[in-house]
């Protein structure tokens, strides 16, 4: 093995890029950019703003609802109720001939 050539593992790889001064930059830019754009569109945005909430209803039933199962057309047991300690099911009974 010839280990003249071998260098340490933290200098044979570029620095992160978000840890530079030029992400600084990069994030003040589009602060600025946001900025300017939020103050003079701000009309048009606040005109979209109810279809956005209004397209915002389908776009969560498709995206959030990804635990269902996959593409089974049956639901499974949406209808079955669990038995629990506090449901009635589970409570002893005493048979004393009284109506609740």
């Amino acid at each position: 093995m010839n280990r003249a050539h071998a260098q340490p593992p933290d200098q044979d790889r570029a620095p992160p890029f978000w840890g530079s001064r030029y992400s600084i930059g990069l994030l003040v830019l589009g602060a600025v950019a946001a900025y300017f754009l939020l103050s003079e569109h701000r009309a048009h945005i606040f005109g979209a703003l109810p279809f956005l909430l209004l397209l915002a209803c389908p776009l969560m039933h498709l995206f959030m609802h990804g635990g269902h199962g996959g593409l089974g057309g049956g639901h499974g047991d949406h209808g079955e109720r669990k038995q629990g300690a506090g449901s009635p099911e589970s409570r002893p009974t005493t048979n004393t001939g009284e109506r609740p």
